[in-house]
C-alpha cells in the first residue's frame, strides 16, 4: 500500500501507532511477521507500551506520550491510530494547525472502532487516509485475486494430471508396440527362410548378396510398421491411446501372436533337446 501513495517501500516507511491495546498488539505481531524492525507508540500512559516492548523484543520500540503525538506524526511515514477514544485523534484543521498540511507524503491507517481520523482528512493533497472500511475493500480485492489465482492453479493442476495419466498410458503401449514388432520380424524371418533355402540350393547368391537381401527384409518391415507406431505414439488423449492399442491389437492379432510365436519357440527348444 505504502507504494503509490508515499512512493516509499514499505520496508523502508518510518512508522508508528497512536494507542497501545489489543489492536496496537495485533498489529505488531502482524508487522513483525514482514519483518519490522521498529515502530514508534504514542499512549496516554507508559505501562502498556512498555508491556509491548518486553512482548516483542526483536523489535526496537520508541515509547512516547500524547503529549509528543505532532512530532512523532510529522516524522513518520505511516501512523496507525488504535485509541479507545469516541473524538476524532487526527481532522484536517489539527493537521493543518501542526504545520503537516501540503507537506510531504503522509499515510494514516485507521484501526479503530470508533474512527480516530476525521473523513476530511483527504481533503489534503499530501494525506493519503484509511479506515476499517477501505482495510475491508483491501482484503476482499485480494481474496478475489487469490481466489482467480486458486482456479489458475487448478487448471493448471488438472492438464498436468490429463498429461501424466496420458504419459502412464503410453507405458501400456509399449508391449504392443513389442509385440507388433516382434510378429512382424517372426513373419520376416520365416519368408527369407524359405527363399533363402532356396536361393542357396542353386548358388544363385553371394554371401553379401544373401545379406544386403537381409537389409532389405527389415527395411521393407520397418516402412511398413512405421505409421502405425508413430500413431500409437502421437495419439495424447487417454482415450484415444486405449482405442488405438485396441485396434492395433486386433487388426495384427496381436494377442493370438504372442501364444503363437512361444508356442514355436517351446517346440524348437524340444527339438533341440532331442537332437541334443
Amino acid at each position: 500500500l505504502s507504494w503509490p501513495d508515499l512512493n516509499l517501500p514499505f520496508s523502508e516507511a518510518r512508522l508508528a501507532v497512536v494507542g497501545a491495546g489489543k489492536m496496537t498488539r495485533l498489529l505488531i505481531t502482524h508487522l513483525e511477521s514482514h519483518g519490522l524492525e521498529r515502530i514508534a507508540i504514542v499512549n496516554r500512559s507508559l505501562g502498556r507500551p512498555a508491556e509491548l516492548a518486553e512482548q516483542f523484543p526483536d523489535v526496537d520500540i520508541e515509547i512516547k506520550l500524547m503529549d509528543d503525538l505532532w512530532d512523532v506524526v510529522g516524522r513518520s511515514d505511516i501512523v496507525f491510530m488504535a485509541t479507545s477514544s469516541t473524538d476524532y485523534v487526527i481532522d484536517e484543521l489539527l493537521l493543518e494547525e501542526n504545520g503537516l498540511a501540503g507537506g510531504r507524503p503522509l499515510m494514516l491507517v485507521d484501526i479503530s472502532v470508533p474512527r480516530n481520523v476525521g473523513e476530511d482528512c483527504k481533503n489534503i493533497p499530501n494525506v493519503a487516509a484509511y479506515n476499517v472500511d477501505d482495510l475491508k475493500a483491501v482484503v476482499a480485492k485480494n481474496t478475489a485475486m487469490r481466489q482467480r489465482e486458486m482456479i489458475e492453479a487448478e487448471i493448471l493442476l488438472r492438464e498436468d494430471a490429463e498429461q501424466f495419466a496420458g504419459w502412464c498410458e503410453s507405458l501400456s503401449a509399449i508391449p504392443t508396440i513389442n509385440r507388433l514388432q516382434e510378429r512382424a520380424d517372426f513373419y520376416r524371418q520365416e519368408e527369407l527362410k524359405k527363399c533363402t533355402r532356396k536361393l542357396a540350393q542353386n548358388d544363385s547368391l553371394s554371401d553379401s548378396e544373401m545379406e544386403a537381401v537381409e537389409r532389405l527384409s527389415r527395411g521393407i518391415v520397418n516402412k511398413l510398421l512405421h505409421g502405425p507406431m508413430s500413431h500409437l505414439r502421437k495419439t495424447e488423449s487417454v482415450e484415444g491411446k486405449q482405442a488405438a492399442v485396441k485396434e492395433l491389437n486386433s487388426m495384427f492379432r496381436l494377442e493370438e501372436s504372442a501364444s503363437e510365436n512361444g508356442r514355436v519357440r517351446n517346440g524348437r527348444g524340444a527339438a533341440n533337446g532331442r537332437r541334443r
